[in-house]
């Protein structure tokens, strides 16, 4: 069966906020201008927003330049924040310290992202753009000379084998003069752009981090609107990177997550069981004991910052928000940033598209981010996040104090950021970890938990968990690194069980539990998983996440 296909000036691949805000921005410019211009935004998820995992605290500035009327739209940005706290936690203890001068959030608001996200497709739908959740682009485009063309949505109703099967609906060839990948952090298609056009040829491998979160409703004695908590400290040694956040939402409501850096050396560490753990700390323990968890999702998230930043353009299309990298990580915000790369590449593709002879590469879009105030941003912290890998906890927040306070970002000196999967020492070289079993009050199991996501994949459906080599998982990572996939996945996908064929032990790919968070992408030692798309409206569905 053939693929139909359609044509548009720009197709958005992604309804995430860099993506939309893009979308937007393009035809707000048109309008403007009354000029007539065709925008498609394709969302893999099963609605704009149900992919949408973040912690998350919205710094206003891109949003208020996109629509400065926002809040007389009806924005979902109804909590203020009100008071920050940084805490420092040990076995049993919890000290505050003072806030770094990054994490002031004044100004910022305390939001679902999802919700975010949601209401800027209605924004978008209302200007004319399409915008069409439920389908997944699988496959890049390309001309004969080498440009990008568009994207193909995946084909519906193939059988595990790959053949169609007796529901098989091909998927649709969207062509477009160019193609803003905005598929968040780790992004299957922008990995492969970055690859072909050798995006990274001037810039440091990214590095990343795995956030946890679950939504709470607690008891109201416990609960501050407006309050923004974070901890470092236990239950991390002090050469893994991580910590927590708690913000306090309106109606009662708790987003609680744990992050860590997925450069973290021991293969026996499992982040899932590590916020686990975390929540039953005392000073944490009492805010959620008698509450109950309504959410749960796992995401990823860009750590690599100014030095990781790929080239941005390519000829047909170019990458904008998390798929490049843009999260400012000592402030923990990167919607505001991602938001405004969208709105900067709509402005360089509307002056092609309104010129007589456009050009293949959209080179107005890199110049647009070094003229704004994302470059500046990004530069003036570009060495903390590396410090801690650097020197590890105490000794990144040594020079985390001295870089803000006496070099003021300004050092004369950048440092390296490393690849994620390369960091892991064999299993024998590091000590086990003893994590308790769930409560079931404030701490609990992966599958309890990932149900929690909605996450739901057809049963029959080809794996979209791939292997390069087969042999690897068991020979390699389960021989050297003690099976680490069964740890660092937050729900469940990877499990050695006994080989009743061939003795021993074999890896078993429970694919219908994917959040898609694409941390097995990112930290397996050997390189060997390659997360592609599932069928379009697949994976979780996070409400009010």
């Amino acid at each position: 069966m053939e693929r139909e296909s359609m044509e548009f000036d720009v197709v958005v691949v992604g309804a995430g906020v860099s993506g939309l805000a893009a979308a937007i921005r393009l035809m707000q410019l048109a309008q403007e201008q009354e000029k007539e211009i065709t925008v498609c935004v394709v969302e893999k998820g099963s609605e704009v927003g149900a992919h949408t995992l973040s912690g998350a605290v919205v710094e206003p500035r891109a949003l208020n330049e996109l629509f400065p009327d926002w809040q007389e739209r009806g924005a979902p940005l109804n909590v203020p924040a009100t008071e920050d706290q940084f805490i420092m936690l040990s076995e049993t203890g919890a000290r505050k310290l003072p806030t770094p001068p990054q994490m002031h959030n004044q100004g910022n608001y305390i939001v679902s992202l999802g919700n975010v996200c949601r209401w800027l497709g209605e924004q978008a739908e209302a200007l004319g753009i399409e915008v069409y959740p439920g389908f997944a682009a699988a496959e890049v485009l390309f001309h004969e000379d080498g440009a990008v063309k568009g994207i193909a949505t995946g084909d519906m109703g193939l059988l595990r084998d790959g053949t169609p099967g007796p529901n098989h609906e091909p998927g649709m060839e969207l062509h477009a003069k160019y193609t803003f990948f905005a598929e968040g952090c780790r992004g299957s298609l922008s990995e492969q752009l970055i690859k072909k056009f050798d995006l990274r040829q001037n810039s440091d491998p990214q590095t990343y981090g795995i956030g946890i979160k679950e939504l709470w409703e607690v008891d109201p004695a416990v609960h501050k609107e407006g309050t923004i908590q974070h901890t470092v400290g236990w239950p991390l040694d002090t050469k893994t990177y991580g910590g927590s956040f708690l913000y306090h939402l309106d109606n009662n409501q708790v987003a609680v997550g744990f992050v860590i850096g997925l450069d973290y050396e021991n293969p026996h560490l499992s982040p899932f069981d590590e916020f686990q753990r975390f929540k039953t700390h005392p000073a944490i323990r009492k805010i959620f004991e008698n509450g109950r968890r309504i959410s749960y999702g796992a995401r990823a998230l860009n750590e690599g910052g100014f030095q990781s930043l790929p080239d941005l353009v390519f000829p047909g299309g170019c990458i904008i928000g998390c798929s490049a990298g843009f999260m400012n990580v000592p402030k923990i915000k990167g919607s505001h940033t991602a938001m405004k790369t969208g709105m900067l590449a709509a402005e360089a593709a509307f002056e092609q598209l309104t010129s007589e002879n456009p050009a293949p590469v959209l080179d107005a879009y890199p110049k647009g981010v070094e003229n704004s105030w994302i470059y500046p941003e990004l530069h003036k912290v570009r060495n903390i996040r590396p410090s801690f890998a650097k020197w590890g906890f105490w000794g990144g927040m040594a020079y985390s104090a001295i870089d803000t306070y006496v070099f003021g970002g300004k050092a004369p000196w950048t440092f390296k950021n490393h690849a994620d999967h390369s960091c892991l020492k064999p299993a024998a070289d590091m000590p086990k970890i003893d994590y308790p079993k769930p409560d079931g009050k404030v701490s609990f199991d992966k599958l309890s938990s990932v149900f929690l996501s909605s996450t739901n994949h057809r049963e029959d459906e080809p794996i979209h968990l791939t292997l390069k080599d087969a042999t690897v998982p068991v020979e390699v990572n389960l021989a050297k690194y003690a099976g680490p996939e069964a740890r660092y996945c937050p729900a469940g996908v990877y499990e050695f069980i006994a080989d009743e064929e061939k003795g021993g032990q074999r890896l078993q790919i429970n694919a219908q539990n994917c959040v898609h968070c694409k941390t097995c992408d990112i930290k397996d030692p050997t390189q060997n998983i390659v997360w592609v798309v599932p069928e379009g409206g697949e994976g979780p569905s996070y409400p009010n996440m």
